[in-house]
């Protein structure tokens, strides 16, 4: 069974079609895309601008397979790529879609029976969310995502909603407590020394490539405005894994955080470093690295899943970090 299908050289390359294929000449049709590939497909089409396509491929595919995770989990990226896009009638109608069909996959199976499910279902309740903040409906978007967030509680979605619960109504908060019973080196956290300094809240794991590229960004602003207040908590946790996602129990882990920490981190040796789930799930870590920056009165003023570069981090801290020495007229 085939499709209609508007090919760019994108979509031609992930779906493994011959340059002649791809031609202008070529029949205005697309081979169906087996469930292995139906994400990068229809990826392939959202980066081109072309959602339509994405939807045209992804109703063949539905079609001849059936609805299963890796279909739902494409579905949601055209929903996502819809948002991108401004075109908030459609993220919403291909959110609830994915909502729906996922919430039938649950009637026979587990949430993280397989990987693809939850990525789907908390990118639909995500969008459904924004969707909802775009159109001026903030109070209601929090109400939804904790409804959802009590009802997925167990499962590893969790994160994922508190994240969105934190990018609509955190900034302008008090920074929420972060503890710890346990803590990798000899810093300890003393909410006394970090009073009347600016924070930078660096979430971090030990697999995580991004966290390797955001360390240096951070090891640079630190020794740059130590001397003007500035201080980082480096939160992280352990994931029941080592290298190369090897099961490992809990004392096993904790050595290789210390190792990766000394390896990539050595500037954390004098930064608190609290090793404990509990912080990364109430500032909704889903994605690491996460950022949170807290001014001199314990106000976030940003709350940032991903990386951000030193002139972005800068542009932020620096008005924080200065604005006592120039009122004092000592600010440089």
């Amino acid at each position: 069974m085939n499709l209609a299908l508007r090919r760019g050289p994108t979509i031609c390359v992930v779906l493994g079609l011959s340059a002649a294929a791809c031609a202008g000449s070529a029949p205005a049709s697309a081979p169906l895309v087996d469930a292995s590939m139906i994400v990068s497909a229809v990826r392939a089409t959202i980066a081109g601008g072309d959602i339509a396509a994405g939807e045209r491929l992804l109703a063949a595919h539905e079609a001849e397979y059936g609805v299963s995770p890796q279909m739902l989990l494409a579905l949601s990226w055209i929903g996502r790529g819809a948002l991108a896009s401004v075109r908030l009638t459609d993220a919403e109608r291909l959110a609830r879609r994915t909502y729906a069909q996922g919430t039938e996959l649950l009637r026979s199976r587990g949430m993280d029976d397989e990987a693809d499910l939850p990525i789907a279902m908390g990118a639909a309740i995500e969008v459904l969310a924004q969707v909802g903040v775009r159109r001026g409906r903030r109070s209601e978007a929090v109400l939804y995502l904790e409804g959802e967030l009590r009802k997925f509680t167990g499962t590893s979605i969790p994160k994922r909603i508190q994240k969105n619960i934190h990018l609509i109504n955190l900034e302008g908060q008090p920074v929420l407590e972060v503890t710890s019973a346990e803590w990798i080196g000899d810093q300890r956290l003393d909410a006394e020394a970090l009073r009347g300094n600016v924070q930078v809240l660096f979430f971090w794991a030990h697999w995580c490539s991004d966290c390797k590229a955001q360390g240096p960004v951070l090891a640079q602003l630190l020794e740059r405005y130590r001397k003007d207040g500035l201080r980082i908590v480096a939160p992280t946790q352990r994931f029941g894994y080592v290298a190369g996602g090897e099961p490992a129990p809990p004392d096993v882990e904790r050595a290789y955080i210390e190792m990766v920490r000394d390896a990539w981190y050595p500037w954390l040796s004098d930064v608190p470093v609290p090793l404990d789930e509990a912080n990364h799930l109430s500032f909704g870590v889903s994605t690491t690295p996460t950022l949170v920056v807290v001014d001199r009165q314990g106000l976030i003023r940003a709350y940032h899943p991903g990386q951000m570069t030193e002139g972005d981090l800068d542009a932020l801290l620096r008005p924080l970090l200065l604005d006592v020495a120039d009122e004092t007229g000592e600010g440089s």
